[in-house]
């Protein structure tokens, strides 16, 4: 008996040495980054043929991060930065054409995001081999996850993030807080619940709790009209599917104020092109065009670098007629735009989404490791990089010397803490570019934490509900 007690206890012993092990390999996982790891996502991998798109989405990801840094500290960036070079007898180096864009590239990266192009490769797929069963559950499948595989992370952060304002004590210049954690929870819920309601009408809703958030709604708006379209348009002739296709773009750019949806349908059509050429089946008068197609795509790129830098300081086209380099640019906006960048942008987006798998040097920048490691995140460090700024990166601005009125009365003993030269090139400051040090490997490590523990638990339990409903169901 003592024997078999020991036994047991010896079992009982073990099992929680396992268990405490298990949880602390779990832990580890988790927080290492994945440049310590021998299965780092930084290593060599065999690329996917669509590789270089999840390059693209995680650098545009990065210049959306960049481009807020670029625009927090300063008074004046946002001027600068985001008007035409000279404009107003402005001349600084970092809004050169084509320049601007590697400092305030934000706006172009999220038109990059809408060129949505991936959305449409299974599905055209099978229309075109015929799989229409296939192609029904393809779509289902897809717009049943869409929205709850956008909203899941957004809601699980953005509630830690305003919790944690109350729970720590935490200041942030922006947004305002409420006076007690009930109220702001109130707040939270209302404020949630009408941004998650996509059929408002009007501009792009500002979210309270994350201002760069707005491209949320317009994702799954984007994502609707994309799979109806593909499913309107499956059992059409090829001719008439991307007559239909194009005329639908012009609808969305041209007679109603739809650029949004005009730049999603625009990544379908692209997609569609890629398919027939692969199988030698383009319209004619676009094969025609093969032994020209070098020049063509460079001639593309060229004129997305320009578009890309788009002045978008404000929405008025009177001021970009006055914008030096933009001024017989500015009649070829639509009337039905109401915000004229996004004309610009769409060209420049399509543009440069064409381009890249046609010119070697520039797929091989997005397919290398570190751009496939941030095509990972990309979605966490969307997500992430804004509550970083306004609480870590707001303070360490602070402590180099970046600070305004609200700051002494609320953040007083990190004025100056290590105060860095602010001379040089705009964009190039000492005490800007040095707080990244810090602030880039941060915001990197907590999106990868939460790909981890956030994005792709959320997607796999999405898919999860889907799939055991569906068996359900036929089981009925």
């Amino acid at each position: 008996m003592l024997l078999e007690l020991g036994y047991k206890d010896a079992v009982q012993s073990e099992l929680k040495t396992s268990r405490t092990s298990r949880a602390l390999r779990w832990w580890i996982d988790i927080l290492k980054p994945s440049c310590f790891s021998r299965s780092s996502a930084l290593t060599p991998r065999k690329l996917q043929p669509t590789a270089y798109l999840d390059g693209l989405r995680g650098f545009a990801a990065f210049m959306v991060y960049w481009h807020h840094h670029q625009l927090w500290p300063r008074a004046l960036a946002d001027i600068i930065l985001e008007n035409a070079y000279g404009f107003e007898n402005r001349y600084y180096f970092a809004s050169l054409p084509g320049i601007r864009t590697f400092f305030t590239g934000g706006h172009f990266s999220v038109a990059v995001f809408f060129v949505r192009y991936v959305l449409s490769v299974k599905p055209l797929n099978l229309i075109y081999a015929g799989e229409k069963q296939k192609l029904g559950d393809n779509l289902a499948s897809a717009l049943f996850r869409r929205w709850l595989r956008l909203y899941i992370p957004l809601y699980v952060l953005t509630f830690l993030y305003m919790t944690s304002w109350h729970a720590f004590g935490i200041y942030t210049v922006a947004p305002e807080h409420e006076e007690t954690y009930r109220k702001e929870l109130w707040n939270w819920y209302t404020k949630i619940k009408n941004f998650s309601f996509i059929f408002k009408s009007g501009a792009p809703t500002w979210f309270h709790y994350g201002f760069h958030l707005w491209s949320i709604p317009v994702e799954f708006q984007g994502s609707v009209v994309v799979f109806t379209t593909l499913l309107a348009f499956s059992r059409l002739r090829r001719n008439a599917r991307l007559l239909y296709t194009v005329c639908l773009i012009f609808y969305f750019m041209y007679i109603v104020d739809g650029a949004f949806m005009a730049i999603f349908l625009s990544g379908t059509l692209l997609c569609e092109l890629d398919i027939l050429a692969r199988s030698n089946n383009l319209p004619r008068f676009i094969s025609k065009l093969e032994p020209f197609k070098t020049p063509i795509y460079y001639s593309f790129f060229a004129a997305s670098v320009f578009l890309s830098g788009a002045p978008s300081h404000g929405n008025d086209v009177k001021v970009l007629a006055l914008s030096p380099g933009w001024y017989y640019l500015s009649k070829l906006k639509p009337q039905a735009a109401f915000d004229y960048k996004w004309f610009f942008l769409w060209i420049a987006a399509v543009f440069l989404v064409s381009a890249i798998p046609r010119i070697r040097w520039l797929r091989s920048f997005f397919e290398t490791r570190f751009n496939q490691y941030l095509g990972r995140i990309s979605f966490s460090l969307y997500l992430v990089h804004g509550p970083l700024l306004w609480t870590l990166g707001d303070r360490i601005y602070v402590a180099t010397g970046w600070y305004r009125p609200e700051h002494v009365d609320n953040l007083g003993w990190w004025i100056n803490l290590f105060p860095l030269s602010q001379r040089g090139p705009l964009g190039f400051e000492p005490s800007f570019l040095l707080p990244h040090l810090i602030l880039l490997p941060i915001n990197l490590w907590v999106a990868e934490v939460l790909t981890k523990v956030l994005d792709e638990p959320s997607n796999r339990f999405v898919q999860w509900l889907y799939w055991s409903s569906v068996e359900e169901s036929s089981e009925k």
